[in-house]
């Protein structure tokens, strides 16, 4: 039995890879316990508490590897042991590139933490925001990973040469998505600078509707009518965009005309009583209200007034009131609505001569 145990493998006695087995299991046990014991009672107080940092560290935790554990077992292990300068160095790799990807899948972990504590809450606030939110998530996942991976790679090799062929042939993917990205980029100051947001009713050029929902390459609208319109972003943020769910109150302008042959003393009435009606009408502030000009077939009146709600429908609804009672007042006061019309003079023939 002696003879076995001091028999030499690799350099080393077999009693020593026995031993360096052992501390192995020994060490990966009771990493494996001590993490699940520490992971079982820190989640049992977090339930109980309303900070959100020992939420974060059991996720943190919770997403630690049973692979970086067994390579932190065989590194010590291996101390134990006579190896050459060669296998030194590979397990040393070995050891850097499984931290690396630890700490890549702390970085996700992070980031799905932050998404998830953040987005759900904003999702019923802001959707629009919610959505940069997650965008912002999956480019930080990205760059997280692809700094592990140059960074792994780093370890078994020089990556200048890479990160160049990274670098040029990022420029031809730029150039080839060019379109895509700007409307990425046009999404993110859309939902930063806010000019409008979901719900808002916007006028773009000749169209108008609701928004939607805003994406990181479209925007969509619901159109009065009601079909969807979808706008790419880069176009929507380099258009004039008239968004009235911004307006507090709206200017109201609109004119009336009655027949030249409405007596002087009936138009000097005309501004007063349509003053009053405006005053009497809800939701609305009356500005001013004037003969205007002598126009081809009627004199003109122009009233200006605000409805200090920015519904569309109320300003409906108070223009009509405003209308019925103006028809109302002018007949009651035999005032009469101009229209377009023609009059022919026929002058007498003259009678024949003999």
């Amino acid at each position: 039995m002696m003879d076995v145990l001091t028999t030499e493998v690799l350099g080393n006695l077999v009693w020593q890879w026995a031993m360096a087995v052992g501390i192995a299991m020994a060490i990966g046990v009771l990493l494996r316990v001590s993490l699940w014991r520490v992971v079982h009672r820190l989640r049992a107080y977090a339930d109980r508490t309303p900070t959100r940092l020992d939420n974060l560290l059991v996720e943190l935790l919770d997403k630690t590897k049973s692979l970086f554990l067994i390579i932190i077992s065989l590194y010590f292990a291996s101390l134990a042991l006579v190896l050459p300068e060669a296998a030194d160095r590979v397990l040393r790799s070995v050891l850097i590139v499984g931290l690396l990807l630890q700490i890549g899948y702390w970085g996700n972990a992070l980031v799905a933490y932050w998404i998830r504590r953040n987005v759900q809450r904003k999702i019923s606030e802001d959707a629009a925001m919610a959505t940069t939110m997650s965008a912002m998530g999956f480019v930080a996942k990205i760059v997280i990973w692809s700094v592990v991976v140059l960074a792994a790679l780093d370890t078994f090799m020089d990556v200048t040469a890479i990160i160049a062929g990274v670098g040029i042939g990022g420029i031809a993917i730029a150039l080839a998505v060019q379109s895509i990205l700007s409307d990425l980029f046009a999404s993110v100051s859309i939902i930063v600078d806010k000019p409008f947001v979901i719900g808002d009713f916007i006028i773009v050029g000749e169209q108008l509707g609701t928004v939607e929902r805003i994406g990181l390459k479209t925007t969509r609208v619901r159109s009065l009518t009601g079909e969807q319109i979808i706008f790419s972003n880069s176009d929507l943020l380099s258009s004039r965009v008239r968004n009235f769910k911004r307006m507090y109150e709206r200017r109201i302008v609109f004119s009336v005309g009655v027949t030249y042959q409405t007596p002087p003393e009936l138009v000097e009435r005309i501004p007063s009583l349509v003053r009053d009606i405006v005053e009497e009408t809800p939701d609305t502030r009356f500005d001013r209200c004037h003969f205007k000009a002598f126009g081809d077939f009627a004199l003109l009146f122009e009233t200006v007034y605000y409805v200090l709600k920015p519904d569309f429908n109320v300003y409906m609804d108070a223009q009509q009131t405003i209308n019925l009672a103006i028809m109302r007042a002018f007949e009651e006061r035999g005032i009469e609505f101009a229209y377009p019309t023609q009059t022919l003079f026929l002058e007498p023939s003259s009678p024949e001569q003999p």
